[in-house]
């Protein structure tokens, strides 16, 4: 079973996700979290083989946003997969993420059929 990191501020996409990969025929065990600080307590103690990483988390007195959880993981692991979404088209930031190791982006609003593909691309790549 795969493990899968959902982590966004916006409780109903977090909600939204974990319903929906839980009705996938594959199965994965979810955990969830709602900002930086949460995403990288659950990162060390769960260890997922993927992350759906919101980048734009509201920054409020020393809270990450995604690219501040990205960069922290990196700094140790390499190999889990790590999946950025944004509601911006923002090039300037996607590029960000993906030098500071982020292994695909999707840009919201999400098609769910094109977020699992991505997902299960990115597992059924070597490492993890």
């Amino acid at each position: 079973m795969k493990k899968l990191l959902i982590v966004d501020d916006e409780e109903d996409i977090v909600d939204f996700l974990r319903e929906f990969f839980e009705s996938r025929p594959e199965k994965y065990e979810i955990k969830t979290a709602h900002n930086g600080q949460d995403a990288l307590k659950t990162y060390q103690s769960f260890m997922p083989d993927c992350l759906l990483l919101d980048i734009k988390m509201q920054q409020t007195k020393g809270k990450m946003n995604g690219l501040d959880v990205l960069r922290k993981i990196r700094q140790t692991d390499a190999k889990t997969k790590i999946i950025m979404v944004t509601a911006m088209d923002n090039r300037e930031m996607i590029g960000e993420a993906i030098q500071a190791g982020a292994n695909d982006y999707i840009v919201k609003p999400l098609y769910l059929d094109y977020l699992e593909k991505t997902v299960l691309a990115k597992l059924a790549e070597p490492g993890k």
